[in-house]
């Protein structure tokens, strides 16, 4: 014989119920000799206690009963409850009279659920011709006297089960009552909560059933709830003790009594999806299979109490205190560990008993309140629990290390004494992102990086599109999924949880919002989103005022805005300290350079402990164009700014360029890298425009652009034979001291030099190290480019990306 259980969603009207009758039907046509236990059909359950609670007040539950009553018959013309609905009118009247129920009253009324179902369905296979047999578990299953959560008396209940079932056999479907029951004076009782599941698997045990099929609205049991981490994976078997362990720590289609019955006769338990005949399910037996990490299961309805005090430190026998005096309160205490200061201790209660349990534990330690060994005992709710079942400590970093790059703070963890499984205790409101940040950390699924892209003008919409055409072949490589959720000008955003696509300019036109930068940081948080990275591809100071919110609420930082790094060098050092408060990351590789690995050269050079005595070079992609240019050719200084400004090397007012400030700030930033403290003002900075062309329009100057070949033409004709002009920045002096020396100038150099022989709009760097003497680390390469920039930045975000990994 199979068992068959139907949940509360299964038999809900419509599709639900009517594809149980048909999935019986099959069955017996099959010839299959089955027993169906059922749940109350839809929040059948949930409506009786919460008219029963407004019976209790006095307030006005009849039209509630009426739309309860009103479900139960409807579409089904040729059912009889006039017996059922009877007797809840005269128990919710009395109710109401008296003001109070007890907990027998309120399983007697919460026990028509299941009753209503199990005549109902009886009746629809009977209509199909199929032999159904109504059966009242109140007349099989006998309890203790503990209302709300009884206990079987095995004996008599298996007496009761063979003596039923050796009467109603052969082609009789026995439609049985989930949940409910009777204690030896038959008086109704409830088994608590999954009573269902657990009438089941007890008729299971009794009957010696071939197999328990619990049909469900999912396909199984998942890595996680597939409602809460949209990429868990089904899994396909699970042994008892892996499942027993789930349903502990809150597995809802599991639960621990459940599953006991079916281990003592070793009975497999199938999980199906009552919509989906072509899925085979979970299959729960007694093979043990590979080991490992199976799932991650959700406590909720939980707090936290804290037990604190110095006298706590080493102390013998507290654990035990408190597991007595709550045991004799009957508080459940589902986790306990000590704090990592050794001065605390941690359990976790459900909520509903959390003030209860406080009060007792109050009074059990008041003498070590007065001797000040115990100083405070707390309760935070609003906490989750999540169990990652199959986890031992010896990989538990990784998950571990995720969530605090995820900010996600655990206020407890535990470990079982069996050492499979690990419980973490979170703020309640961080379940989503914790759930998700660990499960794409232990299973082989693509972990998802949530980017915030700031700037999309030439440089930031090349990086976006290069993101777009490149996500699906490094989910493939590297199993991490870019998802830009959100893009921004300094005005408007588009934000899209699940990611733009191609067509994201149209839509920034038709659906883009005003914000402030507190909006995306709340729409990440709203949304659970992990592994953030905000990008800043704007030009804007003001911009770089958003940094530490962003860091502060968990987004790394990848930047190709200079500016940031060349403020005041306090701002320099507060924004590195709240980085590493955070323990996020802040790369800028194309501040200086562009996509040459520059800054990550002298990083590696300055951490490992090499003496870096001088940096030098050609700093500006657009100066390099400029002068690479005029020193090679015949052509006017005039003519070769026009063509530069023509082609896009310098900015629409070359004075931007020419004024020397852009390479000021990436020379300071290098210094900065050396742990100089060095500020923009003390740069020597050779200004390349005359001073009378400073001020005024762009259009002015654009005019009077003959002026400057006069003064060009002399400085390149008083140049040494076979040297050309290079407008390069140089750190040196003394670079153990505070401060170095910054100049950023004009000069002559030879031309078969380094310098002299870079072409086009290349930039080159000259790292002088006291390891390689006279002979520098040259880097050199395209210094200029939406299209490089942006490669730069990609660059950047996928090193951020592939530390998700590690």
């Amino acid at each position: 014989m199979k068992i068959l259980k139907f949940g509360g969603k299964s038999l809900a009207n419509g599709k639900g119920i009517n594809t149980v009758i048909d999935i019986v039907e099959n069955r017996v046509k099959k010839g299959e000799k089955i027993t169906v236990v059922l749940s109350a059909r839809g929040n059948s359950t949930d409506e009786l206690e919460a008219i029963l609670k407004k019976a209790s007040k006095n307030e006005n539950y009849q039209d509630q009963l009426d739309v309860f009553k009103k479900y139960q018959l409807e579409a089904f013309d040729n059912v009889d409850f006039t017996e059922e609905f009877e007797t809840l009118d005269k128990l919710f009247s009395g109710v109401s009279l008296l003001g109070d129920y007890s907990k027998r009253i309120k399983d007697l009324v919460l026990s028509h659920g299941e009753v209503i179902s199990a005549k109902l369905v009886t009746q629809l296979l009977q209509e199909r011709g199929i032999d159904a047999n109504f059966t009242d578990s109140r007349t099989l299953i006998i309890t203790d006297a503990q209302f709300g959560d009884a206990q079987p008396l095995d004996k008599l209940s298996k007496e009761n089960v063979i003596k039923h079932f050796s009467k109603h056999n052969g082609s009789t479907v026995n439609v049985v009552t989930g949940f409910i029951a009777a204690n030896t004076k038959n008086e109704t009782t409830t088994l608590g909560r999954n009573g269902s599941n657990y009438t089941a698997s007890l008729l299971a045990n009794y009957l010696e059933a071939e197999e328990l099929q619990n049909f469900t609205h999912v396909n199984g049991i998942y890595t996680a709830n597939p409602d809460l981490v949209p990429e868990a994976k089904k899994i396909e078997k699970l042994s008892f003790k892996e499942a027993n362990e789930l349903a502990y720590f809150g597995v809802n289609i599991l639960h621990a009594k459940t599953i006991i019955p079916l281990i003592e006769k070793n009975i497999p338990l199938r999980v199906l999806n009552i919509f989906d005949h072509t899925n085979e399910g979970t299959l729960i037996t007694a093979e043990t299979g590979e080991k490992g990490i199976k799932s991650l299961s959700v406590l909720e309805h939980v707090a936290l109490i804290n037990l604190e005090g110095r006298g706590l430190l080493g102390r013998v026998g507290v654990d035990a205190r408190i597991f007595r005096v709550l045991a004799h309160k009957n508080i459940s205490v589902s986790i306990i560990s000590q704090g990592s200061s050794e001065r605390g201790i941690g359990l976790v209660v459900d909520v509903s008993k959390a003030k209860e349990a406080q009060d007792t534990l109050e009074k059990e330690f008041e003498a070590d309140f007065q001797k000040r060994d115990v100083s405070a005992i707390t309760i935070v709710e609003n906490v989750s629990v999540i169990s990652i079942i199959g986890q031992d400590l010896s990989t538990f970093h990784k998950p571990y290390n995720a969530l605090i790059k995820n900010q996600v703070i655990p206020l407890l963890f535990n470990n079982t004494v069996s050492g499979t499984t690990v419980s973490l205790v979170v703020k309640k409101e961080q379940l989503h992102r914790a759930l998700n940040v660990i499960h794409g950390e232990i299973f082989e699924i693509s972990k998802k990086v949530n980017i915030a892209v700031f700037g999309h003008g030439l440089v930031g919409g090349t990086l976006i599109d290069q993101i777009l055409n490149s996500v699906k072949q490094i989910e493939k490589r590297k199993k991490i999924k870019l998802n830009i959720f959100a893009v921004a000008n300094s005005r408007k955003v588009l934000l899209n949880k699940n990611g733009i696509d191609e067509d994201w300019k149209g839509r920034i036109n038709s659906q883009s919002a005003d914000y402030v930068i507190d909006d995306v940081i709340k729409y990440a948080d709203e949304n659970h989103l992990e592994n953030l990275i905000a990008i800043d591809n704007t030009a804007s100071k003001i911009f770089t005022n958003n940094y530490i919110a962003l860091v502060e609420h968990g987004f790394d930082l990848v930047s190709s805005n200079k500016i940031a790094n060349t403020l005041s060098f306090k701002f320099y050092k507060e924004l590195r300290s709240k980085l590493e408060k955070n323990q996020k990351q802040y790369l800028y590789e194309t501040n200086v350079g562009a996509g040459l690995p520059l800054i990550d050269t002298i990083k590696l050079l300055h951490l490992s402990g090499e003496n870096i005595t001088r940096i030098k070079g050609v700093f500006s992609g657009s100066l390099s164009y400029l002068f690479n240019t005029f020193s090679a050719g015949e052509k006017e200084f005039s003519e070769v700014l026009r063509d530069a400004i023509d082609k896009g090397y310098t900015e629409p007012d070359p004075r931007e360029d020419l004024c020397g400030n852009d390479v000021a700030r990436k020379l300071l930033i290098l210094a900065r890298e050396l742990d100089l403290k060095n500020e923009l003002e003390d740069i020597n900075i050779h200004n390349l425009i005359p001073n009378d062309l400073r001020k005024g329009s762009a259009t002015q100057f654009l005019d009077r652009l003959h002026e400057l070949d006069k003064v060009y033409q002399n400085v390149k004709d008083e140049q040494k034979p076979n040297h050309v002009l290079r407008y390069i920045g140089d750190l040196w002096g003394d670079l153990f001291q505070e401060k170095g020396n910054l100049d950023v100038k004009l000069v002559s150099v030879p031309q078969n030099s380094a310098l002299g022989q870079v072409k086009g709009s290349d930039s080159i760097f000259e790292i002088y190290t006291e390891s390689y003497g006279d002979q520098p680390i040259v880097i050199q390469g395209a210094g200029a480019g939406a299209a490089v920039t942006a490669r730069g930045v990609f660059g950047d975000v996928l090193r951020l990306a592939d530390k998700v990994n590690n």
